[in-house]
């Protein structure tokens, strides 16, 4: 008995440290790498990689080196190129410091090219779900050359000008109502005025101003 649990005690040690360029700065990105490269492997070794920072590591028992092996190369093959993995919403969200609801509309209004559309079933559930990706080249420009902050000043300043349209358009809508309004009252003032000076002609003819 003690024997068995003596060799369910990691023994066998593998680190692997990712680059910046494959992080690009961000834990969630991190996380995300890990996540990918776990689905790659055999659900019963899953478990057995987890990250710190920047360093993947397998630990498994002594009494699992064909196991070991065998995700050890999974992991070191996935691992190839992995700075090209595509970048998913949250991700983004986090390397560039971004709200969803900018994500969104950058995207919607093109300053933030989709690098295509991945869907993914969600666990334990029938319905998938369908969401852009982005090239990770792409976003570590954006990083790079602080566009996040030239697109808020610019959102800032379409805001503003929106606001003052909305303000003129609202005085003069309440303008042409006030004139409207006194229009109507002109008017019936007239009216009224016609209504008392009817018969006046008439009167006149039948000579009783004379």
């Amino acid at each position: 008995m003690a024997k068995n649990k003596k060799n369910d005690i990691p023994s066998l040690l593998e680190t692997w440290t990712l680059s910046p360029a494959a992080t690009l700065g961000s834990s969630v990105r991190a996380k995300g790498i890990l996540l990918e490269i776990r689905a790659r492997l055999p659900s019963s070794m899953r478990k057995s990689l987890d990250i710190s920072g920047r360093f993947l590591t397998l630990a498994m028992p002594e009494n699992a080196r064909s196991e070991f092996r065998h995700a050890s190369a999974i992991i070191a093959k996935s691992l190839e190129g992995i700075e090209s993995l595509p970048v998913i919403p949250r991700e983004i969200e986090d390397i560039l410091t971004i709200s969803t609801t900018e994500r969104r509309r950058w995207l919607e209004d093109g300053r933030l090219p989709s690098g295509g559309t991945r869907t993914v079933k969600l666990r334990g559930r029938a319905r998938q779900i369908t969401f852009h990706v982005f090239e990770p080249q792409m976003v570590e420009d954006l990083l790079d050359r602080g566009a996040v902050e030239e697109w808020r000043e610019e959102d800032a300043a379409a805001a503003m000008e929106n606001r003052r349209n909305a303000a003129y358009k609202a005085k003069l809508t309440r303008s042409l109502k006030e004139d409207s309004k006194a229009t109507a009252a002109s008017q019936d003032v007239t009216d009224e005025a016609s209504a008392k000076l009817r018969g006046w002609k008439e009167f006149g003819r039948d000579g009783l101003l004379r």
